[in-house]
């Protein structure tokens, strides 16, 4: 019998008495070779954990390749896991990583930037009417994306969680092991860098 067959902790694997969305029963039932927990859990988050990949890595065949990757090795890892901090919380610790292991395969791709400039550009759309409203956001939009590419990797990471997945800092450190200060300041290089390549866009807060 397959692993897969099996469960992550060896027994026959069973239907799930867990109730789905509720992640710690699913971990639970999962970590008792429960595989239809286990999918309850992937369905919950698999669009999470696209939109961090596909925000870190930017082409979509790897964003989704690492995806898949994510949650094998978070399947293979299951037995392990000590539910110390929340599935959800160490899942995007592997996904991060596994970017982060595309990311140093690479060639730089990252377009340097003058991190000195600490204007902070409010790009953010402006709510106002307009008869070119939905060119301007998706002018915008492009923009922003292409400069979220350009970022760093470690200040990428950081303004991934923070501002497109809306993580607290106290989740960011758990994920990343970093300090909560230094990711602060990350995020701030981040969002500096960022203004500055949007600038000619002039895009106003209203």
């Amino acid at each position: 019998m397959s692993d897969v067959e099996r469960g992550p902790s060896g027994p026959p694997a069973r239907e799930s008495d867990a109730v789905p969305g509720d992640d710690d029963a699913l971990v639970r039932a999962a970590q008792r070779g429960d595989r239809q927990a286990f999918g309850h859990l992937v369905s919950r988050h698999a669009r999470s954990v696209l939109s961090v990949t596909t925000r870190m890595l930017g082409a979509a065949a790897d964003a989704e390749d690492v995806a898949q990757d994510t949650f094998v090795a978070a399947y293979r890892g299951l037995p392990g896991f000590q539910r110390e901090s929340a599935f959800s919380t160490w899942l995007y610790r592997i996904a991060v990583n596994r970017c982060r292991d595309v990311l140093r395969a690479r060639r730089p791709r990252t377009v340097p930037l003058d991190a000195g400039d600490e204007r902070m550009a409010e790009w953010e759309a402006s709510g106002s009417d307009t008869p070119y409203r939905e060119v301007e956001q998706a002018e915008v939009a492009s923009a922003i994306e292409r400069g979220i590419q350009a970022l760093p990797p470690l200040y990428r990471e950081s303004f991934v969680l923070r501002h497109l997945e809306g993580l607290g800092y106290e989740e960011m450190s758990a994920i990343l092991g970093v300090h909560r200060d230094t990711l602060k300041m990350r995020v701030y290089k981040a969002r500096t860098l960022l203004a500055r390549s949007l600038s000619h866009l002039n895009v106003s807060s209203g």
